[in-house]
This record gives C-alpha cells, structure tokens and sequence, in this order.
C-alpha cells in the first residue's frame, strides 16, 4: 500500500496479521489511521463486509443484517445517511459508490465517497465508514483593544473542510485594526485565509489579501474599525496552521512594520505618506526593498527587508562574528563562500565554533592559515559536531564554505577574536557556563563551570597560559556545557533540559530521566518553556521510575500543562525525537 488512495479494508486468512511500515529519508505526509477489530469471519460488520460467490461453487453464500434479513452477497448494506448531512446515490453493488456532503454550518468529518469493494475471494465492503457532520467549532466574534487569533488546533494540523470566520471589531470606533502573524503555514494554494475590511465576509470588494502557503505581510491594518478573516481548507494535507496578534490603533497609518535583526532603520512615523528607509550591518546584505512607504489604503507599499550575511567579506575589526548565510535557517544549495579575517601583522586570531549544522560529507568549511603556503588546514568540518577552539599562526585567516547541490542545515555561528604573539588568545565563556579570571598572560590562570541543568563533556575547569614548543598557548581546552540526554537525578531541585539547549534540540534523540525524591515526598515539573515538532518529537512523562510506570501524558508541540505531580518519590520523562526537524525543545524545574 502507498500513495494517498485509501486502501479497501484488509481481511486476515488467518488468526494473525503483520503490518511492517518503512519510509524513505525524503518528503513526510501525514501517514496513516488503521482500526482493527478481531472477529469471527462472520461477524466482519465493521465496514459492511458481504461474503462473495465462493470460487470453488456456484451457489451464492450470505450473511444476515443487523436486523436479521439475509441478503443477496454481491451488494453492501445501505451505508446509512450521516445526521445532518445528505448522501447521492442508492446503488449498493460491487463498484458503485454514494457520496456524501453536509448542512450549513457543519463540516464533514471522513470520506466524500465511497465504494462498494471486494475485499477478498468471499468478502466485500465499503472503502471506509460513513463520515458524520460535525458542527463547526471555529470562528468567532471578537472586540478590541487586542488579543490572538490561531487557526482550529494550532500548532497541531488543522481539520480538513474548515470554514471558520473571525469578525473583529474595535471598541473604539475612530480606531482601525492592525493584524501580525507570527506564524503561517497553510498549504499552498488549496487552504486559504481571506482577509477582509468590514463590509460582508466574503465580498470579494472588501478583500485586502488572500494568502497561502508561508509568505504573509508584515502587517495589515484595515480601513474601517472592522475586519474580518475567512479560512477555507480541502479534504486534504493539512498544515499547522496559523497564530495572528490584532491591536487597536488610530487611522491614518500603517502601524510599526519593525526593524530586521542585524539592521537599522531611518523613521520612526508611520503615518500615510511617511517612508522608513532600512540598512543592514557590515557584512551583512538587504534582501527586499530598502525604503517603504505608508499608503491612503493602510498598507506599507512593501515588507520590511532581511538582513542575510554576506557570502563574500573581509574582515578587518579586532573582533566579530561569521555566520553561515541564512543563519539560524538553513542555508542554501550550491553555496561557494570566502570571508578572510585581517589582522594586525604580528597578531593572531582565535576562532570560537558556537553552532554548527551542515550536510555530513558533502557541505563542509575549511578554515586556512592565509599567506603561510606550506601550512596544512587548520581544519576541515562537515556534519554537526561543533568544533573545538582554533588559532591561528599567522595574522590572515581564510574562510571557505562549500555546499552541493542539494540537503542542507541550519549552518554556523562562529566568533573571533585578535590577539597578541606573547599572550594567550581570549579563551571564551563557554556557552551555559561561568568564567572566573580575566587575565591571560603567561602563568595566568582562568577556572569554569557549567550552569544548572548542564554538564561538562569535554575540557578541563582551570586552564593555564603557558609556553609550550616555542608558542604561548593554555594548557587544555575550554571545557565545553551541554544538556544531557538524560540521567538519574536526586537533587532536591533541578533543571532538565534537552540537548542542544538554548539551541535546536538534536535529532535522533532517545533520553531518559529519573528523577528521585526522598520516600515519602512527591516531585512537582514545571514546564516554563515546552515546544518541540509536532506529532514527531514527544515527551513522555511517567508516575514511577521505568518506562514501564503508568503513563501520566504525551506531549509534543507546544501543548503541555503547566505543572504535573507524582503521586510518588519517582518520576520518569523519555524524549524521543525524529531524523528531521527540530525545535527549541523544553526548560522544566523539577522539586521534592
């Protein structure tokens, strides 16, 4: 079975019956939702099963209805009506099918239509259950000064046949509506949401925008104290929808469009006719336009711009960062970028590796001691390790990144720094770590240690500037914090993080926790920050110490509860997490 046709019911010759699902590394859908029931093959009603003309005689088997009445076998039973809704059609033979379609204001719920089919030799059934109407549960009216619109189960996936209309209104009459999303994924171009300017919802004169798929405005404000949304999806693939932010504020503008990270802006009035002229920061390049201007309908002429850094730059400050361009997202294919680092002669740069994510084997950074030909690399890096410290000889550093032409990541974020020949180079703060001693002389000396939730993985906690082999260098490495997958905690407070905190949580992930109060005491989570991809990546939580302890929930997305409290002195989490897509993840307090 694959595709998206759904499959006739499947009916075992024996007492047993193996499902074996396999997947490939390209493209997710939304899977699949079997029920099974186990039966005598007579009792096989689930779906209207019909026994068929056996192969081996020619008179013809049957089997009773519900109410007792035998039935000729080359036919279903009358698949019923859904309440209110309607059905076309009346032929119940092999190969007929009857449709299926709803009242005003309720939203089917399963198949438009289905097929009378033969199932197996002597069985026959309809390709799935008489969907039912379900009234619609979206939509509303609502009244300033603000407050959050998201689409029906956001961030889960939002139903399939949604019709649901939000009418906002302001409570002060001479004020109009500004609307931000914060998220948008619909799928594109078959779900919609219409945005409207007072008027009746749907008028297609009253219609400032209709989007789809990820690319919203900035903004939208209305012209009236009135504005209403109307969001239409198909029977199929749906997306995680949308969460929108609506303020009341006076007529006459656009409202704040924002300034984008790593820029600056020039204006601060968005009143119509008023322009803001945008910039980004050094080595980094606009992408969009670089002035707007409010316009009499309320809209800004065109989206504030991003700010991407540059695939080609020449560093010359005694300080900065390098990040893949792109980043946090990830970065594109057939990428080929040079930075050069340029130093005062005499001096020597330290690179500090803060993030690194690219395709293992064939995206990968070299980083190279410039103008000192017979040197090797200082190091060549691919995949999703972060690279230990490196310094350099020299007083140049080249740069260079190379992407294939297709998978890629979220890229890299690397600091650096100058410093002097007789001198050890800046070691750092490590990242969810303290540093104590800010000299680095020779003999000087600098100690670490890790904030609450992390560890040390790698490293040593005090480091001494040295000469070693003619170089002033310290004496290890810096050592480096991270969550833990897991572990066995006893403490009478704590964090539990995710690894890879504050950052995207790794994939493939399978972490357990334990936490251990003193008998007779209960432990009490806290989840102050909980959101991870939804469906794929979970968080269980368990009343006792195994995984085999009763389970207290599921969570994945951004639904969690507040808190949860044992009924014990043990508690037990297990985070699994898929080969794709990851998010923050989760900040939790657990007490005794």
């Amino acid at each position: 079975l694959t595709g998206m046709n759904l499959p006739s019911p499947v009916i075992s010759s024996k007492n047993w019956l193996r499902l074996h699902f396999t997947s490939d590394s390209n493209h997710r859908r939304k899977g699949f939702n079997a029920q099974f029931q186990v039966k005598k093959a007579i009792e096989l009603k689930s779906r209207g099963v019909k026994m068929l003309p056996s192969k081996d005689s020619n008179h013809k088997n049957s089997v009773l209805t519900q109410g007792g009445d035998a039935i000729a076998s080359d036919t279903c039973p009358d698949p019923g009506i859904p309440e209110n809704g309607k059905r076309v059609g009346s032929d119940f033979r092999m190969g007929a099918s009857v449709q299926f379609s709803c009242e005003d204001n309720y939203v089917l719920q399963g198949s438009k239509s289905i097929t009378c089919q033969r199932v197996t030799d002597t069985l026959a059934a309809w390709s799935d259950h008489r969907p039912i109407c379900r009234a619609r549960t979206c939509g509303s009216n609502l009244r300033g000064p603000s407050g959050i619109i998201t689409s029906p189960n956001y961030p889960v996936q939002y139903e399939d046949n949604a019709h649901c209309v939000w009418v906002i209104t302001t409570t002060d009459p001479e004020k109009v509506i500004k609307l931000a999303f914060e998220e948008f994924e619909l799928e594109r171009g078959y779900d919609t949401l219409t945005v409207g300017d007072a008027g009746k919802v749907g008028d297609t004169r009253t219609v400032l925008y209709v989007l789809t798929g990820s690319s919203v405005p900035d903004l939208i404000v209305s012209m009236s104290n009135q504005m209403w949304l109307h969001l239409q999806s198909d029977d199929s693939i749906g997306s995680p929808g949308f969460k929108a932010v609506y303020q009341e504020i006076e007529k006459g503008g656009c409202g704040d469009p924002g300034i984008p990270s790593y820029g600056k802006r020039t204006g601060s009035s968005f009143l119509h006719g008023d322009t803001l002229t945008f910039e980004c920061q050094a080595a980094f390049e606009l992408v969009g336009e670089r002035t707007i201007t409010c316009q009499q309908n309320n809209q800004w002429s065109g989206n504030k711009p991003s700010c991407v850094f540059s695939c080609f730059f020449n560093f010359t400050t005694p300080s900065g960062i390098i990040l893949s361009p792109n980043y946090p997202e990830e970065y594109g294919n057939n990428m080929n970028c040079v930075w050069l680092i340029i130093s005062e002669p005499g001096s020597r740069i330290h690179l500090i590796f803060n993030d690194f994510d690219v395709e293992p084997q064939f995206d990968y950074l070299t980083v190279k001691d410039d103008g000192i030909s017979d040197l090797p690399p200082l190091g060549t890096f691919s995949g999703n390790e972060v690279p230990s410290q490196l310094a350099s000889s020299g007083h140049i550093v080249r740069l260079e990144f190379q992407s294939d032409h297709s998978t890629t990541g979220r890229g890299f974020n690397i600091t650096y720094t100058t410093f002097g020949q007789n001198e050890c180079h800046d070691p750092g703060i490590p990242i969810n770590g303290r540093r104590f001693g800010d000299r680095f002389l020779l003999g000087s000396s600098v100690s670490f240690h890790c904030d609450d939730g992390f560890v040390k993985t790698q490293g040593s906690e005090s480091i001494t500037c040295i000469m070693q082999d003619g170089n002033v260098v310290w004496s290890s490495t810096v050592p480096r914090c991270e969550a833990p997958c897991g572990g066995h905690l006893t403490a009478s407070s704590g964090v539990i993080l995710p690894p890879g905190w504050p950052g995207y949580y790794k994939d493939s992930l399978n972490c357990e926790w334990v936490i251990e109060a003193r008998p007779g005491h209960s432990i009490k989570i806290t989840f102050d920050r909980f959101q991870t991809e939804v469906n794929y990546d979970t968080l269980e939580v368990r009343d006792g110490p195994a995984n085999s302890s009763p389970l207290i929930g599921e969570y994945h997305g951004t639904q969690a509860p507040q808190f949860l409290i044992s009924t014990g002195n043990y508690m037990y989490l297990l985070f699994t997490t898929d080969n794709s897509r990851s998010s923050v993840g989760f900040l939790i307090h657990y007490e005794s």
